[in-house]
Order: C-alpha cells, then sequence, then structure tokens
C-alpha cells in the first residue's frame, strides 16, 4: 500500500472514530435527559436536550427529543414556548400523541389541545396531497391518503369540528374518493351514489340448518308513549338511536357528455317524515349542468322515513355522486 494510499485510509478511519463517540455521547444524552425529567431536575434536562444536533440522533430520537423538551417547558410553566414545540411535532405527524405510560394526565390535556386547534387545518392540507395523487393518477398513493385522511376525520380529539364546515362535507367527498381509488373501473361514463360506511352494526348471520331454535323469550313489556318531537328538528346519522331512512327509489339521471377525468360531488337531500326529499341541495358542485339534474331528479325519490323510538323524524342525508369516465 502507497503512501498516499495509507494516508487516505487512516484519514476515514479518524473520521469514523471520531463520529462514533459524538452519536455515543449524544445517545447517552438523550437517556441521561429522560432520567433528570424523570427526577424532576427540569432545567438541567431543558438543557442537555438543547446541546442535541440533528445530525447526532435519528427520527425516532429527534421527535423523543422534542417530546421531552415539550415535557420540560410544561412543567417549567413555559406554556407558550411548550405549544410551540407540540405544534411542531403535531405538524409533522398529525396521529401523534404521548401515550399514558409516558406522560402525565395535564401533559396528555396539552398535546390535545394543540392537536384541537391543527387537527382541522391538517385534515384539509392531507385531503388536499390525496386529491393531487389522485388526479396525477397515481391511485395507489392516493388510496393510502385518502385512508389516512379518513383515520384523521375520526380522531377523537378533531371533536365536534369533523361535523361543522368545512370538514362536515369531507367525509363523504373522501369515501367515494377512496373507492375510486381502490376500485378503478368502469366501461362508460355512468353516475353513482356513494353513501357515507354504514354505522350501523352488520346484520347477525343466519342460524345453519336444523340448529336448535332459543328458547323463546317473554316479550317487553310495552313501551311507554314516545315523547312529542320536534317538528322543526332535523335528524343526522350521528343522532343517538336514531334509525336512518331506507332508500326505495333512489337513482341518478343518465350524463351526457365528456369529462376529462372522474368528478365527484356532495349532493345533501332532507327527508320529511313521509320518506319523500323536502330539500336538496348541492354542497359540492359536480357538473354545473348535471347538479340541476340531479337536483330534479330527487323530487322522485322515496325512502322510509327515518325512525327515532319508533316514530317517524326528518332527516338530513349527505351523498356522494361521482363520475367515471371510460378508461
Amino acid at each position: 500500500m502507497s503512501g498516499r494510499t495509507s494516508r487516505r485510509w487512516i484519514g476515514v478511519l479518524c473520521v469514523a472514530l471520531a463520529a462514533s463517540p459524538r452519536i455515543a455521547a449524544a445517545q447517552d444524552s438523550l437517556a441521561a435527559a429522560r432520567e433528570l425529567y424523570t427526577s424532576a431536575a427540569y432545567e438541567d434536562a431543558l438543557a442537555m436536550l438543547g446541546r442535541l444536533r440533528a445530525e447526532d440522533v435519528d427520527v425516532a430520537e429527534g421527535k423523543d427529543v422534542d417530546v421531552y423538551r415539550a415535557f420540560c417547558l410544561l412543567a417549567l410553566g413555559k406554556k407558550a414556548d411548550a405549544e410551540r414545540t407540540i405544534e411542531a411535532l403535531v405538524s409533522a405527524d398529525a396521529s401523534y400523541r404521548p401515550s399514558d405510560a409516558d406522560a402525565s394526565p395535564r401533559l396528555r390535556a396539552a398535546f390535545s389541545e394543540v392537536r384541537r386547534r391543527l387537527l382541522p387545518a391538517l385534515v384539509q392540507r392531507q385531503y388536499a396531497q390525496a386529491k393531487a395523487a389522485f388526479d396525477r393518477k397515481n391511485y395507489q398513493i392516493a388510496s393510502e391518503e385518502f385512508s389516512r385522511t379518513l383515520d384523521w376525520l375520526s380522531d377523537p380529539d378533531l371533536g365536534t369540528a369533523a361535523a361543522a364546515p368545512p370538514l362536515d362535507d369531507l367525509r363523504v367527498l373522501v369515501t367515494g374518493f377512496l373507492d375510486l381509488s381502490r376500485q378503478w373501473a368502469g366501461p362508460a361514463l355512468r353516475p353513482s351514489l356513494l353513501p357515507p360506511p354504514p354505522l350501523e352494526a352488520p346484520p347477525l348471520a343466519a342460524p345453519p340448518p336444523n340448529a336448535a331454535l332459543p328458547a323463546p323469550t317473554p316479550p317487553d313489556p310495552a313501551p311507554a308513549d314516545p315523547a312529542p318531537r320536534d317538528p322543526l328538528l332535523v335528524y343526522t346519522i350521528a343522532s343517538p338511536n336514531i334509525v336512518p331512512p331506507v332508500a326505495v327509489r333512489e337513482s341518478l339521471p343518465p350524463f351526457r357528455g365528456r369529462l376529462p377525468m372522474p368528478a365527484l360531488g356532495a349532493l345533501e337531500v332532507v327527508i320529511d317524515e313521509t320518506g319523500t326529499v323536502s330539500s336538496a341541495t348541492m354542497r359540492t358542485s359536480v357538473n354545473p349542468s348535471y347538479d340541476k339534474q340531479i337536483l330534479s331528479a330527487t323530487l322522485g325519490w322515496r325512502y322510509k322515513p327515518a325512525m327515532l323510538d319508533g316514530v317517524p323524524v326528518k332527516y338530513r342525508k349527505t351523498i356522494a355522486v361521482s363520475i367515471i369516465p371510460e378508461q
């Protein structure tokens, strides 16, 4: 081996040997910072976390550094600084929340407060990413992104924001695009109705042939007369004890035209106590001229009305309407 080659390898070896103790020291510092936090030495733990450099830790450890930094800041009463750190964590990973084993109820509440504030915007951003992948015809990626959007829409920290504008129609749109992404098919332009995923329990399976029948149970006592219903109140799938309406006649007019890509819209109908559509609104347009045909068609739709404690009630239903061009 020549002298020049030897010097080159020695140089590489020196760099490797110099880097290893630094990485090991960083790992020790993270572990030490945890110990300091556990022993309530919050200032010392915060100082140690501040000395860690990004190149010294991997992605998972980097998240741990920020989590413990937020814990220390909260323990020291520096709420504004802690919230900025939590905001960065949640913005990078909206699904993250500290576990019961890692954080006290007070710390978990601080994370939930920030997540409630940020999730509506993050869900919309996630939907935009999924829709962009769909428009690029990258349906596998779009399916994963839409699925993640649905998960975030069900996050308990989102709370009532999921049922308020602008997120109230988003679940229907996401469900429709997810269906299109997973099952890309259709020999012709065909309008179809894509209802939201059912929330009711699945029907019980039929008993096998010759199975022993259970002994009859005595009838329940006659129910008391139901309380009078507010005739102006409109129920939804989220209303307790509601039995949604069942479609008897619900069909769309044929679409006559050409589209460069799939179109997906959201239709909202209010079904009255007789099972007829009392009002219909396109919450998201499919196509301006076709929207009018959809609204006209709803006048002839019929349902078994929604029921609450055995009494017919008004019900608001949101439906995704899709038009899939020929491939």
